[in-house]
């Protein structure tokens, strides 16, 4: 997929090699042209100079057909705005961004921008949600240790115990929208046709939860 990572610095850098390495089409943008200088000099990507919401920067790096906008900055600020402009205007469908202030995370959630914070969670945390796309954490607890995810079950679950889906110590279902009304599934409820589930899950077994999941949906 093609990925617009705006922030250079030690996440954007190490997150914009790791994706070029497993063939991802990967365009990084960066108010320094110094910044350039942290990428390998063998690096296959594409380096823009600008800021985390320059539109002309944004898109010479070609966002009007990303699949994904990063925001990495070292301002939480510009990665809101950035992470804003890149879904309100040019409709990115997956947009990141890395917001170490909580308060500012609260926000950035509540306008539907999943956020992470730290060097090292962020850029592991921010690899997972690209590639586990329909698996795209909504909150995150602690150091990340725990997410709250959501995904619709496929048809051929209809009539299963909710509860045959959890993993002692590692995935918990933990909220089912249906029809519009959010419930808390008891022990012998099952699911119905358009659930939308909530799993609380450890991080390390989201890609677990992912198989499974891809394997009920036969894909």
């Amino acid at each position: 997929m093609r990925v617009v990572i705006a922030g250079c610095g030690r996440v954007g850098s190490a997150l914009a090699v790791r994706l070029a390495s497993e063939g991802h089409d990967v365009r990084v943008v960066d108010r320094s042209a110094r910044a350039r200088g942290r990428l390998p000099s063998g690096f296959p990507g594409l380096f823009r100079q600008g800021s985390e919401y320059d539109r002309a920067a944004l898109e010479a790096a070609g966002i009007e057909h990303a699949d994904a906008f990063v925001a990495v900055a070292s301002e939480d600020n510009s990665n809101i705005v950035g992470a804003r402009t890149a879904r309100d205007t040019y409709r990115v469908p997956v947009v990141l961004a890395r917001v170490d202030d909580a308060g500012r995370a609260d926000i950035c959630r509540e306008l539907g921008i999943p956020t992470v914070a730290g060097v090292q969670w962020t850029v592991h945390g921010i690899h997972r949600m690209l590639l586990h796309r329909h698996l795209i954490p909504e909150a995150a607890f602690g150091g990340g240790e725990t997410l709250l995810v959501r995904s619709r079950l496929p048809e051929h679950l209809t009539g299963r115990r909710l509860t045959d889906l959890d993993v002692d110590g590692e995935i918990r279902v933990v909220e089912v929208t249906r029809a519009g009304r959010s419930l808390v599934p008891a022990h012998g409820t099952r699911a119905e046709p358009g659930d939308l589930v909530a799993f609380a899950v450890a991080a390390t077994s989201l890609e677990r939860l992912r198989g499974f999941l891809d394997r009920e949906l036969g894909t």
